[in-house]
């Protein structure tokens, strides 16, 4: 049993007092009836939060890091007073996760924490699920379930796809599936080949994303194995794959191959790590358009942190847990020889408490966005942007307040912004009003 404090999604952080919300607790603390969607519970924010806009928070820091990502700087924020969060999907049964296949359908793909997929196509959510394995998924502690789907970058061809979830023994599984032969709308259950198991010695701090970078391997994102302060040390220690950020080549090999420019893949470490020292990487995604790999880390106590890492950067990086956390020593003594990487900005939880990471802005709807990395805050519902400006400092704002519990943010083919409300059972886009 991980101890209270570190209980709420998907961070596994201290609950802060005006976050301690009943309907929290409920939808989190268990498994609900199949078909049945989260129940919005009567909640009116604490008036320091619900009266926040970007003007009254604290301003964050702009950092300048140490290599600059390749992107074309964005001048400035645009005003959100003309764009909304406009419900999209509704019904859902906690989701945690939102992904497009790239193969030209149109699709959303909604993972729910309790080990459904479901399809969002033509405007309707389907009420068959494309992927049903809630008979093998443990999802009754609330950072446990079905957390992370990835597409082949070839998926219409190839038809696979990769999902990250919780066994029954409490454990993590990266699996692979197919799509059936004769309906792209449902997988084949028959199909998985487990590609990799890591034991977690606790309940929290699972981690859970998968993406497919620019390089066409898939990386795998896992958090520490929770409890709290990293007590078995897993952040520094290359002899697991807690805390780590991996990288595998999913398309030769069986079930997978090491990249040959993996940092341990000739020894010294585990050959699938590719970076290390995350606490809890919640959600880590590519920019589309420069390839930059933008990376937010929930924190334990005090600080929540985003990272970036330009396009071509090799591999070997250490992000500092549990020597840092974020920009601020935690576990006294790093060693002086090691070159932790620095987060670009951080926040206070005088603004949130769990850090839910999203994307670069590559849409056409909403020019004025471009460039833009979205990221919010489980806890207080507040979304961020962050830029990297003209003078190589980068800038981040409070840019919405939504007061949703945002699990995960998501793209479509074409590059439009999604983002799952946990507390509500739906998926939210961002649209320009006229």
């Amino acid at each position: 049993m991980f101890p209270p404090r570190k209980s709420n999604f998907p961070g596994g952080r201290r609950i802060i007092g005006f976050l301690v919300l009943l309907g929290l607790v409920q939808a989190a603390c268990g498994l609900l009836p199949a078909g049945t969607s989260v129940p919005a519970p009567t909640r009116s924010l604490p008036p320091e939060i619900a009266s926040a806009t970007p003007t009254s928070l604290p301003p964050l820091p702009s950092i300048t890091p140490t290599a600059a990502p390749t992107a074309t700087p964005a001048p400035s924020f645009p005003d959100p007073l003309g764009y909304a969060w406009v419900p999209a999907v509704t019904g859902l049964n906690l989701p945690v996760d939102i992904q497009n296949a790239g193969d030209g359908s149109g699709r959303l793909f909604i993972v729910e924490k309790a080990g459904d997929i479901r399809i969002f196509q033509n405007g309707q959510l389907l009420p068959r699920p494309f992927l049903d394995i809630r008979y093998k998924v443990e999802s009754d502690h609330t950072e446990q379930g079905l957390l992370g789907l990835a597409f082949h970058p070839d998926y219409s061809q190839a038809g696979v796809f990769f999902v990250n979830y919780i066994d029954l023994n409490g454990n993590t599984v990266i699996a692979r599936f197919h799509v059936s032969a004769d309906d792209p709308n449902r997988a084949d259950p028959s199909s998985e080949v487990d590609l990799l198991h890591v034991q977690q010695p606790f309940a929290n701090h699972n981690g859970g994303g998968l993406a497919f970078g620019p390089d066409g391997y898939l990386y795998i994102g896992l958090g520490d194995g929770g409890s709290a302060g990293d007590p078995l040390r897993n952040g520094q220690n290359t002899q697991t794959y807690l805390a780590k950020l991996l990288r595998i080549d999913v398309d030769s090999g069986s079930p997978y191959a090491i990249p040959p420019g993996n940092p341990f893949a000739a020894g010294g470490g585990l050959a699938e790590i590719w970076a290390y020292g995350l606490r809890n990487p919640w959600r880590f995604s590519f920019d589309r358009q420069t390839g930059d790999l933008y990376i937010a880390d929930v924190g334990q106590d005090a600080w929540e942190e985003v990272d970036v890492v330009p396009a071509g950067t090799a591999g070997g990086l250490d992000f500092g847990w549990s020597y840092f956390e974020g920009m601020h020593s935690y576990h006294p003594n790093p060693p002086a020889n090691v070159a932790f990487t620095k987060p670009v900005v951080e926040y206070s939880h005088a603004n949130g408490c769990s850090i839910t990471g999203g994307y670069v802005y590559r849409g056409t709807a909403m020019p004025a966005w471009q460039g833009v990395y979205f990221y919010g805050d489980y806890c207080s519902g507040l979304v961020w942007g962050l830029i990297h400006a003209a003078d190589g400092s980068w800038q981040s704002q409070v840019i919405f307040n939504t007061g949703a519990q945002i699990t995960s943010f998501g793209i479509d083919e074409a590059g439009e912004l999604y983002m799952s409300d946990y507390r509500t059972g739906s998926v939210l886009k961002l649209t320009r009003q006229q």
